[in-house]
């Protein structure tokens, strides 16, 4: 199902689910000569892992210089013996601010490395919203594969990812005081560069904090004809609301494809609680039932599309450090597309707005409290006025 484009001297390809995304990373990581780097929330000791980690394993075997970032939250119970295997194999590991769970949760803490990125040779790269663990989730309630995206890409743009991988790598080298790892190099986000076809979006607590939600902002105010977006985590601030319902209001078709599973079930419960206001603005909203959402891509009016990591909500816009590609493409754009519709179409489940407003009392007011929670704990972490303003 994976295509290839060839965009402003750039080769795209749009991978879908870890079945073609994990062959693809596994065989260049066998290709590399030079580097690696992997950058990701999650790694899991599943089978995807221990695949993954074989190959970066074989690669600092043959001399080639394997670097690994991972999310001290997110990766916080991958076995010692996985590390000890890998570092002994010559695998560089590091973690992003490592969470100390007996400690009291500081500000800091909620800000995580939320990025899924890999570099090969500094000449090809994965932009992500895949992490590093098998499709199927655990437990056994759920047997499809999590409905993720991956795109590949070579061409200019990998250098803006070199910088800011190497550029974060390097910081988190010298807070763990390994201060010979790499010179520090500055980034700038390849956006800033307004005739770029394929543009690179990084978000961080400092100099680039609102790049990929000013994309999409942009995207939507200029829509013309369509708006199609599949998010996990769907929990928009007012503006880009408002920017959504107006889109609609002036005959634009916009099309969200959102979780149907509950996986996070205060999440979950605060995201419902918007459906009356998006429904009644002509908006229309799908739940994917076949598996868990895990998604954050979007495409607009057949031209501009991302795929990534970033949510839509605020952990990701407004703490986590992301990664989005953006792509100024229409082939690109069609197969992001022709993808959407026929999940749409097959594994998921349309929202009436008349039915959804039979919902009981019990169900309308754990749905306002599981928003209100969230906002005030948005308000608790310092964000709560930006988080208005997204």
């Amino acid at each position: 199902m994976s295509s290839t484009h060839f965009v402003d001297n750039h080769v795209l390809m749009l991978l879908r689910n870890g079945e073609e995304f994990f062959p693809r990373l596994i065989a260049a990581i066998d290709g590399a000569t030079l580097s690696v780097y992997i950058e990701t929330y999650i790694y899991a000791a599943d089978e995807s892992g221990r695949l993954v980690s074989l190959a970066l394993q074989r690669a600092a075997a043959r001399g080639v210089a394997v670097n690994l970032l991972l999310d001290g939250f997110g990766t916080a119970d991958l076995p010692l013996d996985w590390i000890t295997e890998m570092r002994a194999a010559g695998v560089a590991i590091l973690w992003f601010r490592p969470w100390l769970g007996w400690l009291p949760i500081r500000l800091y803490q909620l800000r995580r490395l939320h990025r899924k990125l890999a570099l090969i040779d500094e000449r090809l790269a994965f932009v992500s919203s895949i992490n590093i663990n098998d499709d199927i989730p655990p437990g056994g309630a759920i047997t499809a594969p999590r409905l993720d995206y991956t795109v590949q890409v070579q061409g200019h743009v990998v250098e803006h990812i070199q910088v800011s991988m190497q550029r974060l790598w390097t910081l988190v080298s010298w807070v763990n005081f390994h201060r010979r790892e790499r010179r520090f190099v500055k980034f700038q986000n390849a956006g800033k560069e307004s005739h770029n076809k394929v543009i690179f979006l990084a978000r961080d607590n400092f100099k680039n904090r609102h790049t990929i939600e000013q994309a999409y902002m942009a995207a939507i105010i200029g829509a013309k004809t369509e708006i199609m977006i599949a998010n996990a985590y769907f929990l928009p601030g007012k503006r880009l609301r408002r920017a959504l319902c107006e889109a609609a209001a002036r005959g634009v078709r916009v099309q969200l494809l959102l979780q149907g599973q509950v996986e996070y079930r205060l999440q979950h419960y605060a995201t419902l609680a918007l459906y009356d206001e998006l429904l009644g603005a002509g908006i229309e909203i799908h739940e994917y039932q076949l598996s868990f959402l895990h998604a954050k891509v979007a495409m607009v009016d057949g031209i501009w599309s991302t795929v990534g990591s970033s949510n839509i909500d605020p952990l990701s816009l407004w703490m986590a450090r992301e990664a989005n590609l953006v792509v100024y493409d229409k082939g690109f754009a069609e197969s992001m597309r022709q993808s959407l519709m026929h999940e749409i179409a097959h594994g998921a489940l349309p929202v009436q707005h008349e039915k959804w407003r039979e919902h009981g009392l019990f169900k309308r007011l754990m749905m306002r409290a599981s928003y209100a929670l969230v906002r005030l704990l948005t308000g608790f972490s310092g964000y709560a006025r930006g988080y208005d303003n997204v």
